[in-house]
């Protein structure tokens, strides 16, 4: 007997998965697979938690700027100035700092943009060895080279916005030079020379080191003025009106 599955069928399918995605709230740097936690994530709509729509307009990503810290593996994001900090530990592959961009990157963009708050990023590539590939590696490498063009806030988003399956090593030479060209101006000799040759290498191992020596048991790993996200907090990541509240309970205006 044939079975007919409507437009509702595959909405509740759809769903449901993006549900099951979230009960899982880090990537694992000791595991293949992302890991259970007691927080559950409970996104408010199917849409902020799959991708959705840009989480900003590209005028106001373009116009964030973004430096490499003193310490060599930090990008900050925003003005120095901005007396609140959010730091931010992520690994390209990892699903979960996809759906924590996809709720709360247009709030943090805000935030950036208005004076507030800078984003201190700290690029992992753990998942390159627990599932294999490079992909991980590769896109530190090239999110480092976007910097030098002025263009790490944009070609950020465009990267978890495209970002492949987990477990396909997707993340390669060509794709990020094809994400790079939806990002006006970035797709330059000097960027395309360095993505291929990777030449920001021992900036991709140097943050890596950061990453396992800042205490995080996974990713994405959140601090918010100096103060570690806690479990019983980590779902409100993955939501932009709880993320805002819990800006603001950790100091944030």
């Amino acid at each position: 007997m044939a079975v007919r599955i409507t437009a509702a069928a595959t909405a509740a399918t759809t769903a449901a998965a993006v549900l099951v995605m979230l009960s899982l709230t880090a990537c694992d740097p000791l595991s293949s697979v992302t890991t259970d936690s007691d927080a559950k994530a409970t996104p408010s709509s199917t849409a902020s938690a799959t991708g959705g729509p840009a989480l900003s307009d590209p005028a106001v990503l373009a116009s964030i700027p973004a430096k490499m810290g003193s310490d060599g593996t930090t990008i900050i994001v925003g003005q120095e100035s901005a007396k609140n900090t959010v730091q931010v530990y992520e690994d390209l592959r990892c699903p979960i700092c996809k759906s924590f961009e996809s709720a709360s990157g247009a709030t943090l963009a805000a935030l950036a943009k208005s004076g507030k708050v800078k984003i201190e990023y700290t690029l992992a590539s753990f998942l390159d060895g627990n599932l294999g590939g490079g992909g991980s590696k590769r896109a530190a490498n090239a999110l480092r080279a976007s910097v030098e063009q002025g263009k790490f806030v944009p070609y950020h988003e465009a990267l978890y916005a495209n970002q492949p399956e987990e477990s396909n090593d997707g993340f390669t030479a060509d794709f990020l030079l094809s994400i790079a060209g939806k990002v006006d101006g970035l797709r330059t000799t000097a960027f395309e020379t360095a993505v291929k040759k990777g030449t920001y290498d021992s900036f991709v191992q140097a943050s890596e080191k950061a990453f396992l020596n800042s205490g995080a048991s996974g990713t994405p790993y959140v601090k918010i003025n100096g103060k570690a996200v806690s479990g019983d907090d980590a779902a409100k990541l993955h939501d932009a009106t709880q993320f805002a509240a819990l800006l603001k309970e950790y100091g944030v205006s």
